[in-house]
């Protein structure tokens, strides 16, 4: 057993020596104090934090009653061991259903250690339950904010994917420049507003997209983000002395984790102070990672966010990274956390150094890796072109069946769009088979599933890509035997349906 802080309420010296020889004698180190009076015993639970106290029950000007109460008002847990010669049998049971932990005579204090040592052993034992109830119930939380992310995500999608085809389809009227513009813009917005889904699924479940950053773009718009929000009593200084470094990541993600840092550094300050970022390629050893972390050696970009406000004692420090911990009245407990996502998604870790009174530095390590480009499955305009296929696309919403539609009549294609599974069946019955069925897999009505049945009850065995969201692929039992079934992920630029379309009826590839 570790040494254990006692705290005596007596006022005899001769009986606190006594008790404190009998846990000697028993092998329990500890350090105590003596107290006897209410200021000096409210005075050594703040100064002293004791893990257990040791109390007679009468005292001139006090008493083992009040010291009990004053602990119960402020811990419900630590131990309380009244250690008196008047106690008798009904002022015992008093006392324990007071809340005290147990009772000593001063006539036999042989039984002292034992009692010690099973009022620790059962306080640690409720800290631990408590601890665990806490944390299961943090866990529900998460889990609840996770299939709400995973929830918001997909209507988001659903949402965002007509934004991308009509952005696409605007810029193919090049003798219109306002047009062209306005395409620009319109797909621009669809495209970040999907990275702001996909930094959300990224706190639930770390995925990321990734494409080629340059370091210089990342901390200018950071720097853009920032103004705002900077006082006057804050000097920002951002330090980058390569811009030009490339690397791969997420920019919306990082633009999060960097503005979360920056801003959490600014209320560190609420006096006034300075905020540096600073860059630097950094050569990490295998013998800087962590016990848990993977030891992968090498070349890293190191971004560090460093205030001069008012630091953390180690007791913070340890719990940082916990879900809904926060020192802050109206804080979420949840932007460190989902920063140390982003930089693990991205192969990285986070250090933390902080000391209360001497500011706080956090340093991200993001490893240099270049991204690889697969031009393997890139085609020119011209092979992307239709030759007349007729092409069945079914959706029940109408705005992504006419986007559908337009995108692929001006390709080439012969389309008929059904808004329904039965239309797009009394199509087929009145006509002939198509080349190709574009399905919808959000289709309530008569569903995806039972749409590719009928189909394939029909003699329909060609080519089928199903749109369907990341966060809810079709499941494969669900499905009838189509030899030749693709799932495109929504939501899709116009480049990715137009290749997925190729090699479906191609039939060689898949579409991703």
């Amino acid at each position: 057993m570790p040494t254990i802080r006692v705290l005596q309420v007596e006022d005899s010296r001769p009986d606190a020596e006594l008790a404190l020889a009998e846990l000697e004698a028993d092998g329990i180190a500890c350090e105590t104090r003596v107290v006897d009076d209410e200021a000096r015993y409210l005075e050594a639970l703040d100064e002293f934090q004791p893990h257990i106290v040791l109390s007679d029950l009468s005292l001139p000007g006090f008493s083992g009653q009040r010291a009990l109460a004053l602990l119960r008002e402020r811990d419900g847990e630590l131990p309380f061991i009244y250690v008196s010669a008047t106690l008798g049998e009904e002022a015992a049971i008093e006392a324990l259903r007071n809340g005290a932990t147990d009772y000593i005579l001063k006539q036999n204090p042989a039984r002292l250690a034992s009692a010690v040592r099973r009022a620790l052993r059962e306080a640690e034992a409720q800290r631990a339950h408590r601890r665990a109830e806490t944390e299961l119930m943090r866990a529900q939380r998460f889990e609840s904010l996770a299939m709400l992310a995973g929830g918001l995500s997909h209507d988001l999608r659903n949402m965002l994917q007509p934004l991308l085809l009509a952005g696409d389809s605007l810029q193919d009227y090049k003798d219109d420049p306002r047009l062209a513009r306005l395409g620009a813009l319109v797909r621009d917005c669809g495209r970040r507003g999907l990275d702001m889904v996909q930094s959300m699924l990224s706190f639930a479940r770390g995925a990321r997209r990734a494409e080629q950053l340059r370091l210089g773009n990342l901390l200018d718009a950071l720097g853009l983000l920032l103004q705002g929000s900077v006082p006057h009593s804050v000097r920002l200084t951002i330090d980058m002395p390569d811009p030009e470094l490339s690397f791969q990541g997420n920019l919306t993600e990082l633009q999060q984790c960097l503005l979360n840092l920056c801003l959490n550094a600014i209320q560190a300050m609420p006096d006034g102070g300075e905020l540096r970022v600073e860059t630097a390629q950094v050569t990490l050893p295998t013998d800087f990672f962590l016990e848990e972390e993977e030891p992968r050696s090498g070349p890293y970009l190191r971004v560090a966010v460093i205030d001069t406000g008012t630091g953390m004692d180690d007791a913070t420090l340890a719990r940082l990274f916990e879900p809904f911990f926060t020192t802050k009245e109206t804080g979420t407990g949840l932007g460190l956390l989902s920063c140390k996502r982003i930089i693990a998604s991205h192969g990285g870790l986070m250090r933390v150094e902080s000391s209360p009174g001497q500011g706080t530095h956090f340093h991200l390590y993001i490893p240099l890796v270049e991204l690889a480009a697969d031009m393997a499955g890139e085609e020119d305009a011209e092979s992307l072109q239709g030759n007349a296929e007729r092409v069945l696309a079914v959706a029940e919403e109408i705005a992504l069946l006419s986007l559908l539609s337009d995108t692929l009549d001006a390709w080439g294609y012969q389309v008929h769009a059904s808004q329904s599974g039965t239309a797009a069946l009394q199509w087929i019955e009145a006509g002939s088979l198509p080349d190709l069925v574009l399905l919808d897999a959000d289709m309530s009505l008569f569903t995806a599933e039972r749409t590719l049945t009928a189909l394939t009850d029909r003699g329909y065995v060609g080519a089928v890509i199903m749109l369907a969201s990341a966060d809810h692929p079709p499941a494969p039992e669900s499905l009838p035997p189509l030899p030749r079934l693709h799932v495109l992920d929504k939501p899709f630029s116009t480049s990715k349906l137009l290749h997925c379309l190729r090699r479906a009826l191609v039939g060689d590839r898949e579409c991703d």
